[in-house]
């Protein structure tokens, strides 16, 4: 989900070896651990506003507490100032138990010693992960973070304005897209696509198409790598889609919202997560059965355009008391039943191959997955990546220069020493 400045705290962790169920290992806090052995406890788990819905809720609370008989506490928190939260908490000797942090969030935490191995949880839970999926939750090689969900973006798009234009076949190509907004420009009834200059996820999606980072090692640190041929490549892919669209060059598709723009029925498309049909749909009911979602098309039709894996990963704090405990929740929460129960609910990408079963009638899910499968890729997996994406991020800049009409090299050589100045956390 968001990923912010996370500052470095020095954790002492406390690691409890995984009991058997039945034996009568302490568990930590002097209670046997096992069936009925961790009566009268609490687990308290934060997850951020918006994450869990509730029916999936309520059926992990229930599990949980039928099969510990201890209370499940679900603390919801809010993206605003939670990497400092989340930091002076890690850091106290009463942390909660279980967290849900943003995915590329894991290797800055991990780093300090804040957050449990979790490789025997993994491994009983069978989780069969892509390589793309669970990468964000490993650090130097050790599992310190569970995938829990992740989305990726789409085209999200207007029914009618595509009929309208007589684009009868969904596209296929990006070649295809292309000439689906040429045909919606040519009628003039419509904008083809809101996409403003500073769209930085589909963006970061473009870069993983083209196998670039924005970053690379030189010695023992990271520097700017915006000047690549690669990078130019994925802006002027941009560019194209920018080309298309009236909206502002210096602005990211939060402000305004995107969704709220496409609501008013004269935009043929954005580049959206499923969610956002629910922002579009409030803001104008009757739009809702225009509403329709296709894979971004990449330059073949056998491989979909690169796409960004934003999603958030559970995690144990390194000094929570009841390390047995939260693994018990974390085999419930991450069950197959429950994960597919989520995507239904919420719509989210399925994990796996296996799981796009439950993405049936989630039409934004189906459109998510393949791109998710053969495409997906996310930001640079380093605790260093942390303060690159604080406001005002450098690369969002880089973009809006080139959207302005600077080359892609001259915008890289404006940007990269505030790059580099982040990536060396000395801000």
């Amino acid at each position: 989900m968001k990923r912010k400045l996370i500052a470095a705290i020095g954790v002492a962790g406390m690691v409890f070896g995984m009991a058997a169920c039945g034996s009568d290992d302490d568990s930590g806090d002097g209670k046997k651990a096992g069936a009925e052995g961790y009566a009268g406890q609490t687990l308290t788990v934060w997850t951020m506003s918006g994450s869990n819905p509730p029916g999936w809720t309520k059926t992990v609370t229930d599990e949980f507490e039928k099969k510990t008989k201890a209370k499940l506490k679900i603390e919801v928190q809010e993206w605003n100032g939670i990497q400092q939260k989340v930091t002076t908490a890690l850091s106290e000797s009463n942390p909660p138990d279980v967290l849900e942090i943003g995915n590329t969030q894991t290797p800055a935490y991990a780093k300090t010693g804040g957050l449990a191995e979790l490789a025997d949880v993994k491994k009983e839970i069978g989780g069969d992960w892509p390589d793309s999926i669970n990468a964000p939750s490993v650090f130097e090689g050790k599992q310190y973070a569970l995938p829990w969900y992740f989305g990726n973006r789409v085209v999200m798009y207007n029914k009618k304005v595509f009929k309208d234009a007589g684009i009868t076949e969904t596209p296929k190509t990006r070649a295809d897209l292309f000439k689906a907004f040429d045909a919606i420009k040519k009628k003039g009834d419509a904008e083809p696509i809101y996409l403003p200059g500073q769209n930085w996820y589909f963006f970061d999606g473009l870069l993983v198409g083209q196998g670039v980072e924005p970053v690379k090692k030189e010695g023992d640190k990271y520097v700017s790598n915006l000047s690549d041929p690669k990078v130019a490549a994925a802006m002027d892919v941009y560019k194209q889609y920018q080309s298309y669209s009236k909206a502002p060059k210096d602005k990211d598709e939060a402000t305004p919202q995107q969704a709220e723009v496409f609501a008013k029925g004269k935009t043929g498309a954005i580049i959206a997560m499923g969610y956002e049909a629910g922002t579009a749909i409030k803001a104008n009911p009757k739009l809702e059965k225009d509403i329709g979602f296709f894979t971004i098309p990449g330059e073949t039709a056998d491989k979909p355009e690169g796409v960004f894996l934003g999603g958030s990963n559970f995690a144990v704090a390194a000094g929570s008391k009841k390390q047995d405990l939260a693994k018990e929740f974390l085999k419930i929460a991450l069950s197959e039943a429950n994960d597919g129960a989520l995507v239904k609910e919420a719509g989210w990408t399925p994990k796996s191959e296996a799981m796009q079963k439950f993405a049936v009638g989630q039409p934004a899910a189906e459109a998510a997955g393949p791109a998710a499968a053969k495409s997906g890729g996310t930001t640079p997996l380093i605790p260093e990546w942390a303060p690159v994406e604080n406001p005002p991020n450098p690369i969002k800049s880089y973009m809006t220069l080139v959207l302005q009409g600077k080359s892609s090299a001259d915008a890289a050589k404006k940007v990269e020493g505030e790059l580099n100045k982040r990536l060396s956390q000395q801000q």
